[in-house]
């Protein structure tokens, strides 16, 4: 079940923070390019790398593994041999591959912020993409707080960084609502009585979010998406 109007019921506290996930909620998914890419400096085939990349990425995600050491364990696994400018490489495209930004969420962030509304971004990131986010994404700077996996050493699902987020924003799970596109993110935020849908398009988002008490997702020109810096 993906949509989440039906967890709410008549009398619920009302939303007072929105929680968004960032791969391919905020920023855009990955293509066959970019994997493309990151397959010819392995020299491995597209769909190999492809079924490895998201198989054992937590303990990077977690900040357990240095950037180096991560992917020098991916060469192994991959039966590749790496040299140290590979490695670099392989560190900037995998950062380069979710760094294009969706200005229609951006612009949604500005928008439950000028609705007086608590923003947070909970993400599974490693610390090359922190570091980017960072010194990138102005739109950081507009958020209420950001839980990024690689700085508390904790990742989705784990209880923890949901609550270490609900901390940070200082409301309930009833009033709020969280937006990730696993599901198996989704069903431990529901389990801890947050409102949450499933991600998986804009047109979809914005279709649940009408049954919702939250500023509903613009639409977009094409002026204003181009005015729209993709990197936020």
């Amino acid at each position: 079940m993906s949509t989440s109007g039906g967890d709410r019921h008549p009398g619920a506290a009302p939303i007072k923070a929105v929680i968004l996930d960032y791969g391919e909620v905020i920023c855009f998914p990955p293509g066959e390019k970019e994997f493309a890419a990151m397959a010819t400096v392995l020299g491995v085939a597209p769909d190999l790398l492809r079924a490895m990349y998201f198989a054992d990425r937590a303990p990077y995600d977690r900040g357990d593994v240095t950037s180096a050491a991560y992917w020098r364990r991916f060469a192994e696994k991959a039966h590749a041999k790496l040299e140290s400018s590979q490695v670099e490489e392989l560190r900037r495209l995998d950062v380069e591959m979710w760094s294009r930004v969706n200005p229609e969420m951006i612009r949604w962030i500005a928008c439950l912020t000028e609705a007086g509304l608590k923003t947070a971004l909970l993400s599974n990131m490693t610390s090359d993409m922190a570091v980017h986010a960072r010194q990138e994404f102005s739109w950081l700077n507009k958020l209420t707080c950001e839980v990024l996996s690689c700085e508390i050493r904790l990742v989705k699902p784990d209880r923890a960084i949901y609550e270490h987020c609900l901390k940070g924003l200082n409301v309930r799970p009833s009033e709020t609502l969280f937006v990730d596109d696993n599901e198996v993110n989704v069903k431990a935020a529901r389990a801890l009585g947050i409102t949450s849908i499933r991600f998986r398009s804009i047109t979809q988002l914005r279709e649940e979010l009408a049954a919702l008490p939250v500023p509903p997702l613009p639409l977009l020109s094409e002026q204003s998406v181009s005015s729209v810096s993709p990197p936020g």
